[in-house]
């Protein structure tokens, strides 16, 4: 090979050796080359010239070489970049990667806010000031600003001496912290739209080349696609979660109208068929697959239904279906009172009794030994043995009551419902609330559980609690909840007046029993059958003494206590109740307890055997309330008693208190004059004599006296009630007064002055 202009040429091996050493990968010098051309007889410009070629070559080839392997490396990253969906995982590991594609110091990405077109720090790497991460930059500031602004790529070898963009003293604060020197800024595009600027900086000053400006521009066009792609994603299934949540909701929704459709229609059948509430918290809690309780005016527990909660099917009501909780009759028209919720039968503005169960079995029992241990111990009884009423015109509490079934102590399945006391509150509140607004209202947070009161005009005749169970609460099961007290409160007034309308037939039965005409008497029996009354089975009569304005509420606590076996009603000034019950003494108890326990009042009830019906009642009334009008002046006000335990003092006196008062002055009237002027104390010293059997040692025993001081009273008390005083006629009176002005003295609170 050779050349006329540059003289001889070179071998064809020496060529390929250097075309070999241009496109080789390995580490050559410039003495390779020259070894090379040794020897070629070339003159030594001309193997200058050659060397300079193969030098150029082989930095072009190392240039395509390098270049391949960022295309390589760029590639390999977007694929990757391309299979992430989350986007805080696709910026972390684009940062990551564009780090490693240009091997500077610190990599970072910041985001564009659309809205105040402010560009956040949202990831990192390399960087170690605590301040860099969610730094901020606003609009047109700093190198940040002026890529966001252009487009453009943008870069500084010297950022503190950078001229091209403003400077902000925070910005400058941050990278002076970080110690940054020089940076490259490129723009994230999705079309024309800036999503973020992609940074590589490093801590010393650094020219970047354009093969690093194009390789980093290239990452970031790349990048911006998968992330806008990305975003997108998001996006579609955020709409997607939104619209699959939007379609849950709408069929919740739409289950719900449609349980509160079945539950209205159930509701309107409750009403044509004449339901009571207990069936309402059935229907109810079948419904909501709830459990659902009923309060009656006096916030204490009258029923609960269950529906499904935490066991069961949907809809059964197994082990927690409706249960009477004993504090009131079984639901019906009957002649007992009404207008609590859990009872059903009428109710007035005037009663605000609670609702008691009868009294039976051993309960009456007791009642009737309390009686006589009452007449027994001079009837002294104390007051505060019954209900304490919060206010005196509403319901009474009855300490002896069950405590699971008041207000104050939460049921077993209530949960979280801490302090009884603190759960009687939280319950009066809510309800009174409720009451305000005619709104369910929670009764504690989170809502599961909700109270919406009953109530007909301003007369709150009771609560409904519901406690959720397997159907969530919402707008739609809180308006189905206040539409069933709506119903239950209809259903109250309905046999409200049910019960009145009975009453009033027995009440009129009564009176015709009573009357002084013996056409009124003579079809009673076949008239109180056809209420399902047998004359022939009542056998005692009880006649209750009470002040006007309670007798129409203790006639209804008596009917509930007696049943629909009886007659109850208001005679003359007194409630006269005629039972089944074949003891007089159990008759009065069992009265006497449901009057007190309603009322929350002393009250005194005089039992009789009945005699023969119709005939033979008015006169047993009429002894019997001869007996009620004498009681008070033995300081007998709040006991169960009968004709046959007073009756001499009845066959004494007959009826009228003042005569009782008449004949004690009468007989005593020197002794109790002197002891009330002079603080004596002879009036007690004649009783222990004559309980002692006029025995003046005996006497004096009793007494802790000497003989001779008792000796002593008994000649004052000659001197004052005369000498013959000890005759056994004159005696007898004076036994009889001094016993009568005894238990007087010893009745509760201030004595009655004779």
């Amino acid at each position: 090979m050779s050349s006329s202009a540059d003289g001889p040429g070179l071998p064809v091996g020496t060529v390929v050796s250097l075309l070999e050493v241009a496109g080789a990968e390995r580490a050559v010098d410039d003495v390779e080359i020259r070894d090379l051309l040794a020897g070629s007889g070339l003159p030594p410009d001309a193997v200058a010239r050659v060397g300079d070629g193969v030098r150029h070559l082989r930095a072009g080839s190392e240039r395509w070489r390098r270049r391949g392997r960022e295309l390589s490396a760029l590639s390999s990253s977007v694929r990757e970049l391309a299979q992430l969906r989350d986007v805080d995982v696709l910026l972390e590991r684009l940062v990551e990667r564009a780090h490693d594609l240009v091997g500077t110091d610190i990599t970072y990405l910041s985001e564009f806010d659309v809205r105040t077109h402010e560009l956040r720090v949202r990831t990192t790497l390399g960087t170690t000031a605590p301040t860099f991460p969610g730094l901020r930059v606003p609009p047109g500031m700093g190198l940040a600003g002026r890529v966001a602004e252009t487009r453009l790529p943008s870069w500084t070898s010297s950022y503190f001496t950078m001229s091209q963009a403003p400077h902000d003293p925070q910005i400058d604060a941050t990278v002076a912290a970080e110690g940054i020197s020089s940076l490259l800024g490129v723009p994230l595009l999705a079309g024309d739209e800036v999503i973020g600027v992609l940074f590589a900086g490093n801590r010393i000053e650094h020219t970047f080349s354009p093969e690093e400006i194009s390789l980093l521009s290239a990452f970031a066009d790349h990048a911006a696609v998968v992330l806008q792609t990305a975003r997108l994603l998001a996006r579609a299934q955020d709409a997607a979660d939104e619209t699959r949540q939007a379609y849950d909701q709408l069929a919740r929704h739409v289950e719900a109208m449609e349980r509160a459709s079945g539950v209205h229609t159930d509701l309107t059948a409750l009403v044509l068929r004449g339901g009571d509430a207990t069936a309402v918290a059935e229907a109810l809690g079948k419904a909501l697959r709830c459990r659902v309780t009923i309060l009656d005016a006096g916030l204490a527990v009258s029923t609960t239904a269950s529906g499904s909660v935490g066991t069961g099917t949907a809809g059964e009501l197994g082990a927690g279906s409706p249960r009477n909780t004993g504090t009131g009759p079984a639901r019906g028209v009957s002649p007992g009172p009404a207008g609590n919720v859990g009872t059903g039968p009428a109710r007035d503005h005037h009663d605000t009794s609670q609702t008691e169960a009868p009294v039976t079995g051993p309960a009456r029992d007791t009642g009737t030994r309390r009686a006589r241990d009452d007449r027994s111990s001079s009837n002294a009884r104390d007051d505060n043995s019954g209900p304490v009423r919060d206010d005196p015109s509403g319901p009474a509490r009855d300490l002896d009551t069950d405590p699971a079934q008041r207000i104050g102590t939460a049921p077993a399945h209530a949960p979280g419902t801490g302090d009884a006391g603190a759960r009687a509150d939280a319950v009066r509140r809510a309800v009174d609330e409720s009451r305000r607004s005619g709104r369910c209202v929670p009764l504690a947070e989170g809502g599961r559980e909700v109270v919406v009161a009953v109530v007909a005009g301003r007369t709150l005749l009771g609560a409904l609690v519901l406690e959720q169970g397997a159907v969530e609460f919402g707008p739609v099961e809180h308006r189905t909840a206040e539409r069933a007290a709506q119903i239950t409160a209809l259903l109250s007034l309905k046999q409200d007046a049910l019960a009145e309308a009975e009453q009033t037939v027995r009440r009129d039965l009564l009176a015709d029993l009573l009357a002084d005409d013996p056409q009124r008497r003579a079809g009673v029996a076949q008239r109180a059958q056809a209420r399902g009354i047998r004359t022939d089975r009542l056998a005692s009569l009880v006649v209750v003494s009470l002040p006007a304005e309670l007798r129409h509420s203790a006639a209804r606590a008596a009917g509930r206590a007696v049943g629909s076996c009886g007659l109850i009603g208001e005679h003359a000034d007194w409630v006269v109740a005629l039972t089944t019950e074949t003891d007089p003494a159990a008759a009065a108890a069992l009265v006497h307890t449901a009057v007190r326990r309603a009322l929350g009042r002393p009250a005194l009830a005089v039992g009789a055997e009945l005699g023969e019906v119709p005939d033979g009642v008015r006169g047993q009334v009429e002894a019997a309330t001869a007996c009620a009008r004498v009681l008070p002046a033995l300081g007998v006000t709040d006991t169960a008693a009968t004709t046959d335990e007073y009756l001499p003092y009845t066959a004494l006196f007959g009826p009228g208190e003042a005569r009782v008062d008449a004949f004690v002055r009468r007989v005593l009237g020197p002794v109790l004059d002197w002891d009330a002027e002079r603080g004596g104390h002879l009036l007690a010293t004649l009783a222990a004599y004559l309980d002692n059997r006029l025995s003046p040692v005996a006497t004096g025993r009793a007494l802790h006296l000497h003989k001779n001081t008792v000796l002593q009273r008994l000649d004052r008390i000659g001197e004052l009630l005369g000498e013959r005083w000890q005759a056994p006629e004159r005696l007898f009176r004076i036994t009889v007064a001094v016993r009568i002005a005894h238990l007087t003295a010893a009745r509760p609170g201030p004595a009655k002055p004779l």
